[in-house]
């Protein structure tokens, strides 16, 4: 109640609907509307789980009226099994799609509990799905929507207030981001999470949380430092500690390998016909879906860069999908640079420097440094132009294969 009365008093919120109360929910305080609970929840001081709290959402094509969502919200408290029970129904306006909050208990009239074991995939869940049917709402089931239309990056300035607005702010991206895409190791999660201005933290050190092998995660400012309060992976509700973590990890190595395919592809046709910078490359993948994660040392030389690929939730640093993708050869088929264009281009890499980890610093940790991608569309030629120009054709060859041909020693034979 705290949570959704504070969204209230921001403006950011109404209560719609004070379901089974003698008043309507205009009319009652908040001690009125939270004493009502609580004369229930007295009955059963057995019961450790005795309130519920109900988050719907709906796809942003679906625009309801008051009237609409108060009864979608009564017919999914009968179907999960709390018909009669007093609720508060809070509609949200802080998101981009519509969404409604249910707050309520399990504790009925007799004093008696409403079970909540796997209420979520037992009953929840199958209540969604026939709600679909029945009125024609946009189903969730296998959707794989891009993250980039879900969220928005973390608001700097919000999450500075304290730590329950910086915890909202990164609970959603978190869950969403640890439990829908394919990452094995921190810096692959960190690749993705500083998208959205967070960042996971094992700590300096000889810092406590590094001595215990804690994990706290961080707001990052547009410079990549970091900012707001630190909070425990514990207190994140799907709790993703550095134990969870490592044993994802472990499970997400068996299913990558059919992954790496697809985005090789696009790497290949971005790169194709060469005479690209390293900052057209970056919007170019950007354009198809895969960010770019550009890793430097303290020198500020290139040294490693990570994929994420949103479409098929997947992270991958270069090396991993072969010598091709690495930063190196990256750079090399880019323009073919030698050891003098190797400053401009990473002089370019300095420019990406917007958003997530941003350009190296004194006492920053290169080995966390990141640039997500971020630029204007590439220009140049397109693809079917590159295909039929004669000229180009050896470019258009696996640079791999490519060898420089050795000159054939002619005999020559002297006169005399």
């Amino acid at each position: 109640m705290n949570y959704n009365e504070a969204k209230v008093r921001a403006g950011e919120a109404v209560c719609l609907e004070a379901g089974f109360y003698p008043m309507a929910a205009a009319d009652l305080s908040f001690q009125q509307k939270l004493r009502r609970l609580e004369m229930l929840t007295e009955l059963n001081q057995r019961t450790t789980v005795n309130s519920l709290h109900i988050s719907l959402n709906f796809h942003p094509s679906e625009q309801f009226s008051d009237e609409r969502l108060k009864e979608l919200a009564e017919e999914f408290l009968d179907r999960i099994g709390f018909t009669g029970q007093p609720y508060l129904l809070y509609q949200h306006f802080d998101a981009g799609h519509p969404h409604v909050h249910l707050v309520t208990t399990n504790i009925k009239a007799d004093g008696k509990a409403i079970n909540l074991n796997n209420i979520g995939k037992d009953r929840a869940r199958p209540a969604c799905v026939a709600m679909e049917k029945a009125y024609g709402l946009v189903s969730t089931a296998g959707q794989k929507n891009d993250l980039t239309e879900r969220f928005k990056p973390v608001n700097v300035q919000r999450a500075l207030y304290g730590k329950m607005e910086t915890k909202r702010a990164m609970n959603g991206i978190i869950n969403v981001v640890a439990g829908s895409y394919n990452f094995t190791s921190l810096a692959q999660l960190n690749a993705v999470l500083g998208l959205y201005n967070i960042v996971a933290d094992t700590g300096g050190e000889g810092s406590r949380v590094n001595r215990f092998e804690g994990l706290v995660f961080r707001v990052l400012d547009a410079s990549g430092n970091k900012v707001g309060v630190p909070i425990k992976a514990s207190d994140f509700y799907e709790k993703p500690t550095l134990k969870k973590l490592r044993e994802k990890f472990k499970k997400n190595e068996l299913k990558r390998d059919g992954l790496k395919k697809n985005l090789k592809t696009k790497i290949d046709l971005a790169l194709l016909g060469g005479g690209k910078s390293l900052e057209k490359l970056v919007a170019e993948l950007k354009g198809g879906a895969v960010d770019v994660v550009v890793r430097r040392g303290k020198d500020g030389v290139i040294y490693g860069m990570t994929y994420v690929d949103h479409k098929n939730k997947v992270v991958f640093n270069g090396s991993e999908l072969g010598k091709a993708y690495s930063a190196k050869a990256v750079l090399e088929r880019c323009q073919n640079i030698g050891a003098g264009e190797e400053k401009k281009q990473n002089g370019e890499a300095e420019k990406l420097g917007v958003g997530g980890y941003a350009n190296a610093g004194k006492g920053r940790d290169p080995s966390r440094e990141f640039v997500p991608g971020d630029g204007s569309a590439a220009g140049g030629r397109g693809l079917a132009e590159v295909l039929l120009d004669a000229g180009e054709l050896r470019e258009v060859m696996d640079w791999e294969l490519k060898r420089k041909k050795k000159k054939k020693k002619r005999l020559r034979l002297s006169p005399g």
